[in-house]
């Protein structure tokens, strides 16, 4: 399964399992983006993320702690 920006549930799955020591709130959307592109399942063009899909994704991960 590859992921997309839309995937905002399953990419905070991922980075919860890849990075469980990190307060999600504490993460800036630099490193987010950053995290998200180095993820093995994701598979999207870099240039259709913007701020509202890092926020999802960052809310996600924050309910998901």
């Amino acid at each position: 399964m590859s992921l997309k920006w839309t995937d905002s549930l399953d990419i905070a799955l991922e980075l919860l399992e890849a990075h469980p020591e990190v307060d999600p709130e504490s993460v800036s959307f630099t490193d987010l983006y950053n995290w998200i592109m180095a993820l093995e399942a994701f598979d999207d063009d870099p240039k259709h993320c913007g701020e509202r899909i890092l926020e999802a994704v960052q809310q996600c991960w924050i309910e998901e702690r």
